[in-house]
């Protein structure tokens, strides 16, 4: 079974672009380190329909809310995946001392990074379906 890395981020709407350029980079660097597939996704549907009959208390939360964003923010949903917890372990050290890490990330891009790193969420996932 694979092994997935998952994050959700928040991030301001104005902010977006520079984020997409730091994934972009990120993204190429897991890839060439060995990873199987690195996706990074933007909210679209933030509020989708629910049947009018379900339930209150069967209404699941909404990314927005569990990430607590602010007016003018948006959810970043990304993942990782790898062939095991070992291979992750693996590739992960080979992209954190790769030292095209640091321009990945933006270290040179004005204001910064584009999120609160503090208010991003991520974990380490054993796949139990895998289709």
């Amino acid at each position: 079974m694979t092994y997935v890395d998952g994050y959700i981020v928040p991030v301001p709407e104005d902010r977006l672009e520079d984020y997409k350029k730091i994934a972009s980079g990120a993204g190429a660097l897991w890839i060439e380190h060995g990873a199987l597939s690195y996706k990074e996704c933007v909210l679209e549907d933030a509020e989708p329909e629910m049947p009018e009959d379900c339930p209150a208390d069967m209404r699941p939360a909404l990314f927005k809310d569990l990430m607590g964003t602010k007016d003018g923010e948006t959810v970043i949903f990304a993942f990782v995946t790898y062939k095991s917890r070992e291979h992750r372990d693996e590739v992960n050290a080979k992209v954190m001392s790769d030292p095209r890490m640091e321009e990945a990330c933006g270290s040179d891009m004005d204001g910064g990074m584009p999120f609160d790193c503090a208010r991003m969420a991520f974990g380490g996932f054993s796949a139990f379906v895998d289709l």
